[in-house]
C-alpha cells in the first residue's frame, strides 16, 4: 500500500562485515586499491549492479547495494541513505554517524528536491532524490573527494535512476503482496461475517419459533401442561413444573419418577435460594432450573432434566421464554385463589359471628359450597406456629387432602374450618403433624349443626373441646365436643359466677394457702385426679418424690377438711379442679 513502511527495513544493516562507517565496503576495483576505475569497467559494474538491483525484492537491500557500489563508478562516497516510510524519511543503519544530525536536517529541508550538501573535507556533495513515477522513495547522499567529471556525473545519475526504478518495482511488488494479503484478510472477514450472519438468522428464526409457540400457549390459556409439552418439544428434554414447596404440578417427556419424591422443606428452601442467586437459569445437579416469579414472589419453578449437561444457549432461551406464559398462568391462578379464599373467609367470618340464613345460603352457593348439609366447626391451633395466612393455607390444603370440603378463616391464635362433614378421626391431625413437622398441635371439633343459625354456638363448642384437650394430660391431638362428657356443661354459655362460687366452696382454702405460702396444693390435687389417683404417675408428672406427694395429699385433707376417700367429696373436688383449670384458666 502507498506510504506504508517497507518490510525488514535495513535488515542487513550491520551484519555485512566489520568495516567502519567512514569506509563502506566496496566490491569494485576502487576497493582493491585503484584510485579511479576505468570508464568501461565502471559502466560494466553499473550494468551488473542494475541487474542485481532489479532482482532484489527488498527496498532496504536495494539501498544498501546502491550505497556499497557508489565508489565503483567514480570518486564517490555514500554518506547516507534514506527510505520513505509512512510519510517520513528513515535513515539507513549504514549512514555515517559523523554530521548525522546536520545531514538529516538538510535532507528534510530539501522536501523531495535534489540539492547540495556540505561535508567537511569533501569539495562536492549532493542529496539525490530516489523518485518513482508517483512518489519519492528516498534519498541517496553522495560526496566526492574531487569534482566529478561530466561522465562520472552521468554514471551517478544513471545509478540513481536505476536505484529509484528498482525501488519502484520493489514497492510495487510489496504493495501487491500487501494488497493480496489484505484481499485475503477481507475475504476471510467476509466469510466469517457470512457465517455469523447465518448463525444470527438461525438464532432469530429459532427465537421467533419459540416466541410464537409460547404466545400461542399463553393465548390458549392451556396452563402448565401445555407449557411443559411445548418446552419438551423444543428441547427434547423432559420438562416439569413444581410449586414452590417442591410438589410436582406437570411433567412432559420420559422418565417421570413414580412415585414422585416427597419434598424436603429445608432442602427445597435451599434450592430456591440457590437458583434465586443466579442471574438466569441455574444448573442444579441434573436439572436446569428457572424460577417462576412474576412480581417477585416465587410461585414455583420450571425445569429441564439434563443429566448429561447438553443444554446450550437455545435450550436456555426456550426455558426462559416458557417461563413467561407459565408465570402469567400461575399468577392468574393465584389471583383467582386469593379472590375465592377472600370470599370463603368473609362468608366463614359472618357464619361464625351469626348471619341470616337466606343471605348465608345465597352466598354459599355463589362460592360453590353446599351449606344445606350438616356442618362441623373445626378449630386448629399449633403451639409453635402463628395463625397467619401461611399456616391457614397449610390447614386448608391438608383438609382438602384428607377429603374435607370446608370454608376457612382464621383468628389471632387459631384457624377455623366450617366443614360439611364430620372430620375423620385423627386423619386431619396426623396429616397436619406430618406437614408441619411437629405433633404439638390441638384440634377441637363441635357437635353437628343443621342450620347456619347454630354455627356461632357450635364455634364455642369447638373452642371448648380444644381448651379441654389443651389442659388434659395429653394436650396434643383431636377432641370432639360430643365426646367430652361432663366437660360439656363447663362451656362458656354457663354462669361463670356460679362456677366460681362452686370452685371457691371446694378449693377456696387450698387456693388461699397456695397464695400465702407460694405453694401448689390445687395443682397437685388436679394432677392427682388427672392421673386417676396413681401415686407414681402423679409424682412423675409433678417431678417430685412419692413421699412428697403423699405429704401434700395429707396437707390437702388437713387444710380443706375434705376426705379424698369419700365418693362425694372426691367427685366434687375433681369437678372443682377441672372448672378451676379449664374454665377459670387455673386462676386464683
Amino acid at each position: 500500500m502507498a506510504g506504508s513502511r517497507p518490510h525488514n527495513l535495513y535488515r542487513r544493516s550491520d551484519r555485512e562485515g566489520s568495516m567502519s562507517q567512514d569506509s563502506p565496503r566496496r566490491t569494485s576495483a576502487a576497493a582493491r586499491g585503484e584510485t579511479q576505475p576505468p570508464a568501461d569497467q565502471a559502466l560494466h559494474e553499473l550494468t551488473v549492479l542494475s541487474c542485481t538491483l532489479f532482482g532484489t525484492p527488498d527496498e532496504s537491500e536495494i539501498l544498501r547495494l546502491a550505497m556499497d557500489h557508489i565508489a565503483a563508478i567514480g570518486p564517490y562516497s555514500a554518506e547516507a541513505g534514506y527510505l520513505e516510510a509512512d510519510g517520513d524519511l528513515v535513515p539507513s543503519p549504514r549512514n555515517r554517524q559523523k554530521h548525522a544530525l546536520a545531514m538529516d536536517r538538510r535532507v528534510r529541508e530539501l522536501a523531495g528536491q535534489d540539492g547540495p550538501v556540505t561535508v567537511p573535507g569533501r569539495p562536492w556533495g549532493q542529496a539525490l532524490g530516489l523518485r518513482g513515477l508517483e512518489a519519492l522513495h528516498g534519498y541517496l547522499v553522495v560526496t566526492s573527494r574531487s569534482r566529478p567529471t561530466e561522465a562520472q556525473r552521468s554514471l551517478l545519475a544513471t545509478l540513481v535512476l536505476h536505484t529509484a526504478a528498482a525501488l519502484s518495482v520493489a514497492v510495487a511488488h510489496r504493495r501487491r503482496r500487501e494488497d493480496a494479503l489484505e484481499l485475503h484478510r477481507l475475504r476471510e472477514e467476509r466469510a466469517a461475517l457470512q457465517r455469523q450472519l447465518i448463525t444470527v438468522v438461525a438464532e432469530l428464526t429459532y427465537q421467533r419459533a419459540v416466541h410464537a409457540l409460547m404466545v400461542d400457549v399463553a393465548a390458549a390459556g392451556s396452563g402448565e401442561e401445555a407449557v411443559t409439552r411445548a418446552l419438551h418439544k423444543l428441547t427434547g428434554l423432559p420438562a416439569l413444573v413444581e410449586d414452590r414447596f417442591g410438589r410436582l404440578r406437570s411433567w412432559a417427556g420420559p422418565n417421570r419418577p413414580d412415585p414422585y419424591p416427597e419434598p424436603d422443606p429445608v432442602r427445597q428452601d435451599e434450592l430456591l435460594h440457590a437458583v434465586a442467586r443466579e442471574a438466569g437459569p441455574a444448573q442444579i445437579k441434573d436439572r436446569l432450573i428457572t424460577l417462576v416469579r412474576p412480581h417477585g414472589e416465587i410461585l414455583g419453578m420450571l425445569a429441564l432434566v439434563d443429566p448429561q449437561g447438553e443444554a446450550d444457549e437455545h435450550t436456555v432461551l426456550a426455558l426462559e421464554q416458557a417461563a413467561t406464559p407459565l408465570a402469567l398462568g400461575l399468577a392468574h391462578l393465584r389471583n383467582l385463589a386469593e379472590v375465592e379464599l377472600r370470599l370463603h373467609r368473609e362468608l366463614a367470618d359472618d357464619l361464625l359471628a351469626g348471619t341470616d340464613e337466606t343471605s348465608a345460603y345465597a352466598r354459599s352457593e355463589a362460592v360453590g359450597h353446599d351449606l344445606h348439609r350438616s356442618h362441623y366447626i373445626v378449630v386448629v391451633q399449633w403451639s409453635d406456629r402463628t395463625a397467619d395466612d401461611s399456616f391457614a393455607q397449610i390447614v386448608g390444603r391438608v383438609a382438602s387432602a384428607v377429603g374435607m370440603r370446608s370454608l376457612l378463616t382464621r383468628r389471632s391464635d387459631h384457624v377455623v374450618l366450617v366443614a360439611d362433614d364430620r372430620p375423620p378421626a385423627r386423619a386431619l391431625y396426623d396429616a397436619l403433624a406430618l406437614e408441619t413437622g411437629t405433633p404439638s398441635g390441638t384440634i377441637g371439633v363441635s357437635a353437628p349443626c343443621d342450620s347456619p343459625d347454630d354455627i356461632p354456638q357450635r364455634y364455642q363448642e369447638a373452642q371448648r373441646a380444644l381448651e379441654v384437650r389443651r389442659h388434659s394430660r395429653k394436650p396434643y391431638g383431636m377432641t370432639f365436643f360430643d365426646e367430652l362428657g361432663l366437660y360439656r356443661i363447663l362451656g362458656p354459655g354457663n354462669d361463670y359466677q356460679e362456677l366460681e362460687t362452686f370452685v371457691h366452696e371446694w378449693l377456696g382454702q387450698l387456693m388461699d394457702y397456695d397464695a400465702r405460702h407460694h405453694a401448689a396444693m390445687v395443682e397437685t390435687l388436679a394432677r392427682y385426679f388427672d392421673c386417676g389417683g396413681n401415686y407414681d404417675e402423679t409424682a412423675a408428672s409433678l417431678a417430685i418424690h412419692r413421699s412428697t406427694l403423699r405429704y401434700r395429699l395429707q396437707r390437702i385433707r388437713d387444710i380443706s377438711g375434705n376426705d379424698l376417700a369419700n365418693v362425694e367429696d372426691r367427685l366434687n373436688l375433681q369437678v372443682a379442679t377441672r372448672v378451676w383449670k379449664i374454665v377459670l384458666g387455673g386462676s386464683g
